[in-house]
């Protein structure tokens, strides 16, 4: 890694989401995120809900060919159901974060210094992760700029 990423060791509070979740070969994510947070922005928007912060994209598995993975957005209410769009949750954990600057395939140097730091304090991954898409690569064309935050929570003891 060409600088030092900051990770820290956060407790995250529980935020309600609206997400679209579907098993996704990895090399499809690019297409189901664009039209998961369309779907998601659509239904909020039909139903009146204010979107509470930047997209995001939890991974539920380890990736492999394929992850099962859920997009969308926090909200400021409960969504109701509709084509394809879910209400969700971002558990309360306790989980280290770091935001990660450059490309999205360059991510796994983060999360690999995310998963050292981990081991060194004692805990272990849980599951699941997530990631905040703090930039838009269509306003930011420059990938080398786009800071993604990577919160990755430690299993329960």
């Amino acid at each position: 890694m060409s600088h030092e990423t900051e990770i820290r060791l956060v407790q995250r509070t529980e935020q309600p989401t609206a997400v679209v979740r579907e098993n996704v070969p990895m090399n499809e994510l690019p297409e189901f995120f664009g039209r998961a947070y369309g779907a998601v922005m659509a239904a909020a928007q039909q139903q009146g809900v204010q979107l509470g912060g930047p997209p995001f994209g939890r991974y539920l598995n380890m990736p492999t060919d394929s992850v099962d993975v859920e997009a969308g957005f926090p909200v400021s209410a409960p969504i109701s159901a509709s084509a394809g769009v879910a209400a969700g949750t971002l558990p309360a954990c306790q989980a280290f974060e770091a935001t990660h600057t450059g490309p999205y395939d360059t991510l796994s140097t983060t999360y690999d210094a995310i998963q050292e730091r981990m081991t060194e304090e004692g805990f272990s991954p849980a599951g699941s992760m997530w990631e905040y898409y703090l930039s838009d690569p269509a306003t930011e064309p420059d990938s080398s700029t786009w800071k993604t935050l990577v919160v990755w929570p430690v299993a329960e003891s």
